[in-house]
């Protein structure tokens, strides 16, 4: 295998985790800092968006790099306390 090469396979299973934890912090928006994780959310949701633009160019590397940035912003997100999440397997968790 090709070093800078990232396998379809690898990516389509970083689409659903990051999808999952996305979709999981929309819906677990800690109310006293409502507008904060809004601005996080958002975040997420255009480099994850950004992601599926190049996949579908078929820009396996800039897709990948956009949806570590995408879960990165959920990560700190999770850690600050903007989301109600317990799930290690997709947050940071306190």
């Amino acid at each position: 295998m090709e070093k800078n090469i990232i396998e379809e396979a690898r990516l389509k299973k970083y689409f659903e985790i990051t999808g999952k934890a996305l979709n999981a912090a929309k819906k677990a928006i800690n109310r006293k800092k409502r507008k904060d994780a809004l601005i996080v959310i958002d975040m997420c949701q255009r480099y994850y968006d950004d992601a599926l633009f190049f996949y579908n160019k078929g820009d396996y590397v800039n897709a990948f790099a956009a949806l570590n940035y995408s879960h990165g912003w959920i990560d700190a997100g999770s850690r600050l306390g903007l989301f109600d999440v317990k799930d290690s397997k997709l947050f940071v968790v306190k």
